[in-house]
């Protein structure tokens, strides 16, 4: 897992919704957010193998994660609606 990389909820009350990882908290753990039901202040802390990744990473998103800079929760929602719509 890596900072903004796109990832499939696989269990929980949030399975079948895709999400970006905002933070890593361990080997095993990582905290994702979707700008809308879940907001950026408050990432769910997930297992990662609740989780499914295809490998893609929303570039912009990860840039500001790793500089230190704000995400707004819109721009991160207008970033995942192509794959939360795609799903539907």
């Amino acid at each position: 897992m890596e900072l903004g990389q796109i990832v499939y909820s696989k269990a929980g009350r949030d399975s079948g919704k895709y999400f970006a990882v905002v933070e890593l908290v361990g080997e095993d753990r990582v905290r994702i957010a979707d700008g809308d039901a879940r907001r950026i202040k408050k990432a769910k802390l997930k297992n990662v193998k609740h989780l499914q990744s295809d490998g893609d990473v929303l570039a912009k998103i990860a840039e500001k994660l790793k500089n230190g800079t704000q995400i707004f929760d819109a721009e991160l929602y207008s970033a995942l609606r192509f794959y939360n719509d795609s799903k539907e």
